[in-house]
């Protein structure tokens, strides 16, 4: 209890941020669980680096996964979830996205969902890999139903985990500029952050394992290559809410199910409009329900009191919901 209330009080929340350490763009001194491998490929009169993980089961049951991390994170934050799949015989792999992670922070990019779909098609090509399950979080959510509505042949099986983007906040946000959203990255603490996430994804609870998911981005705020850090995460803020995927979800071609947290209320620009306002937004307890009912032959699988990441919350539970995904049960 004594290390619990310690947890909130504002001087701890100091001592904490003066243990961060400062993190490179491509987190070079950040240790991943498993190895890392690298891709090259030219894209936009470049040369990029695609780094991922791809990590095969000691006894394989002939199917693959692709992992697809939120805004917020990158590949590690899957850590449980590769071990948990590896048991069960399926062969990993968890790209993170140009922008992201441990991958190319370039100085120019035009960031769309298409972009990134063909980028991890071309991984997986590279690879060898014409069929896979793809589960994706929070914007990696967006990102596997746009790779999915691109390469439905190629898809065994679509999972949306507490996906961003099932409604298109266009339509109750003022637009944000790219400016303005590298403004608000480059304010970053570690105190903001984690005052965001814990309000946002665990109803103002903590707990020390979520502690990784705010040192990463406060690390880097504390680095002399924020600037480019922060300007691709500008330039993707943009993409996430010029480019709903929304009104698609219908035209899916492929098994899809939905894994929902429902105390979860996250939503694109909630703090640029009134509380009346800001309070139909994010209302994944009705939202799971509605996007679902669109998509043809589309599953729910609702977790009560959970909020936007059931797979850091509650493993347990979540395992509980994926392994029904993977099986069709």
């Amino acid at each position: 209890m004594r290390l619990l209330l310690l947890l909130f009080l504002p001087g701890f929340l100091v001592a904490q941020a003066d243990a961060i350490r400062p993190l490179d763009a491509r987190l070079s001194d950040y240790d991943y669980p498993y190895p890392t491998d690298t891709f090259t490929f030219e894209t936009q009169l470049q040369s990029l680096e695609m780094v991922y993980m791809d990590v095969r089961a000691d006894k394989p049951n002939g199917k693959t996964v692709v992992l697809l991390h939120g805004k917020n994170f990158n590949g590690a934050y899957w850590a449980e979830t590769m071990e948990w799949l590896l048991r069960f015989g399926y062969r990993v792999i968890v790209p993170d996205q140009i922008g992201f992670g441990k991958s190319s922070k370039p100085e120019r990019y035009q960031f769309t969902f298409q972009q990134l779909a063909d980028n991890t098609h071309w991984l997986l090509t590279t690879l060898g890999l014409n069929e896979v399950t793809v589960l994706g979080h929070s914007m990696g959510g967006m990102l596997a139903a746009r790779y999915a509505l691109m390469y439905p042949r190629e898809v065994e099986r679509l999972i949306l985990l507490n996906p961003i983007g099932l409604e298109d906040w266009k339509l109750k946000v003022p637009y944000r500029t790219v400016d303005q959203w590298y403004l608000s990255e480059m304010s970053k603490t570690y105190e903001n952050v984690r005052a965001y996430q814990q309000e946002n994804y665990y109803a103002g609870e903590w707990d020390d394992s979520y502690d990784p998911w705010v040192n990463i981005l406060a690390g880097w705020a504390q680095s002399e290559d924020y600037g480019l850090v922060a300007y691709n995460a500008a330039l993707t803020y943009d993409m996430i809410f010029t480019q709903p995927v929304v009104y698609e979800l219908p035209t899916l071609q492929v098994p899809t199910v939905l894994i929902i947290g429902t105390r979860d209320r996250t939503a694109l620009g909630k703090n640029s409009v009134s509380t009346a306002v800001a309070e139909t937004m994010g209302r994944y307890d009705r939202l799971g329900r509605t996007v679902t009912d669109k998509i043809p032959g589309g599953r729910l699988l609702e977790l009560s009191d959970l909020g936007h990441l059931p797979h850091i919350e509650d493993f347990e539970r979540f395992t509980g919901a994926l392994e029904q995904a993977l099986s069709g049960d």
